[in-house]
């Protein structure tokens, strides 16, 4: 009984003061006002603990508030409140909340074609594999991408990256099976994804992993050089920018010697760009300003892609695929009509000039306004970090961004902490300047806020 009647509550609201709300005005927000996140005996607090908590798997520690609506680059909770989105859903929802133009699409699509599995072709995942090879060759990066494989999620793109390089590597020899990750870096949960993600707080519960793991450092390749071998390396997986590990761009520089250690020992090179990539960077990809000799034989991609819907995939050269065979690999639900029709629309907004032209100057708003705040916090901010609009506030150790973080949300700013203690920054792609400078005025109060109370 008590969830019938807690759903009903959560259904009233969203249907009722919520609604009108959204076709009102939006708050200016030029008074920054407190909201502090809701009570046990609110209604967001009857709702968590009667009917969703007790009865959702364990996962991520999660403050009272409960989502239920979006609009652009606005949230709206079960209290009718509203926050200023700087974290698109984990670097994800990159054209905005309820897109209009992307809900059409969806409901044309629904009245044709959900769903109808990987023994037959369709016409969207055709399409999509077709366009996602052209545009990323036009784009100047990866010139060999030749085959794509869809998914469902960013790790299941890695876990595909991961099978294909051992099978390449076995097609040498058995014993050239080994892969090279980094540290700081970030690859999923899934088993294969986590063996690669060299973090002991993600890794520690769910060892032994799978085995001939080699962990090198980005800023030294002479720790690639020590652990790459032509007998028993077949991969190396890399993030050109590091999300999660804390907005690290990785040097050019590094990346040509890597690329070329990987040539010399007949070792494919994956880039993860699942959360960097998809015109994040201010590029369709983050590689694609780097120098031409610096193209992946693998790019994983997710996130952006499905703008909310899920979806990824895994770009591939002819001479991985030539390792392939039919039933190596497969997957029930990716490419489905829904995603890759979804795909097809925000891949077509992402490649646009003038998109690309706005992520730009809209990263020079942040990283202006970033700066001016660093300065004016110089004994707690080490540094802005990033690029395009996957940017970061990394703090010192008298700060911690998990608290600022906390403060932003109840000021009415959504914002994300990455690792080495930075406030991460990633929001939708066409976020209105407008709203950028209000959340960066939430921000700048937010950390004065956690800073004076920690002396």
């Amino acid at each position: 009984m008590l969830r019938a009647v807690s759903v009903r509550q959560a259904r009233g609201v969203v249907s009722g003061r919520s609604c009108k709300n959204l076709i009102g005005s939006l708050r200016s927000f030029s008074k920054i006002v407190s909201q502090v996140d809701a009570s046990d005996d609110s209604q967001t607090g009857k709702f968590v603990n009667t009917v969703s908590k007790p009865y959702a798997v364990t996962t991520y520690a999660r403050p009272n508030l409960v989502l239920t609506h979006g609009k652009g680059s606005i949230l709206y909770d079960l209290e009718n409140r509203q926050y200023i989105d700087f974290s698109s859903g984990i670097a994800v929802t990159c054209l905005g909340h309820a897109n209009e133009e992307l809900a059409q699409v969806i409901n044309d699509q629904t009245s044709k074609l959900l769903h109808c599995s990987n023994l037959f072709y369709n016409l969207p995942a055709g399409e999509l594999a077709n366009k996602l090879v052209s545009k990323t060759r036009d784009s100047g990066a990866m010139k060999d991408a030749q085959r794509v494989f869809l998914c469902n999620s960013g790790t299941e793109a890695n876990e595909a990256a991961l099978k294909f390089a051992r099978k390449y590597g076995k097609t040498i020899n058995e014993s050239k099976i080994e892969i090279i990750t980094f540290k700081n870096s970030f690859h999923g949960r899934t088993m294969g994804a986590l063996s690669v993600t060299p973090n002991p707080k993600y890794q520690a519960p769910f060892s032994p992993l799978i085995p001939s793991i080699q962990v090198a450092d980005t800023e030294d390749i002479n720790s690639v050089a020590k652990v790459i071998s032509k007998e028993k390396t077949c991969a190396v997986i890399i993030e050109p920018i590091q999300g999660e590990g804390g907005i690290n761009i990785v040097n050019e520089k590094f990346l040509v010697e890597l690329r070329k250690l990987c040539d010399e020992n007949d070792v494919l090179l994956i880039f993860d760009e699942i959360q960097c990539g998809l015109s994040r960077s201010g590029k369709l990809w983050a590689h694609s300003t780097l120098n031409e000799s610096v193209n992946p034989d693998i790019l994983t991609m997710a996130k952006a892609l499905g703008n909310g819907f899920p979806i990824g995939a895994t770009m591939i050269t002819d001479k991985v695929e030539s390792a392939l065979q039919v039933g190596d690999h497969g997957t029930t639900y990716g490419g489905n009509p829904l995603a890759a029709r979804i795909g097809n629309f925000v891949l077509d907004k992402l490649t646009e000039e003038s998109f690309l032209q706005g992520v730009n100057e809209k990263s020079e708003i942040f990283k202006t306004s970033l700066d001016k705040i660093a300065k004016k916090y110089p004994d707690h901010v080490l540094a802005v970090k990033g690029k395009g609009l996957l940017l970061g506030l990394q703090l010192n150790n008298s700060v911690d961004s998990t608290a600022v973080v906390n403060k932003c949300r109840e000021n009415g700013l959504v914002v994300i902490t990455a690792g080495l203690n930075v406030v991460r920054i990633v929001p939708a792609l066409n976020i209105p300047n407008e709203l950028i400078s209000k959340g960066l005025d939430i921000l700048d109060h937010s950390l004065k806020q956690v800073i004076e109370s920690s002396t």
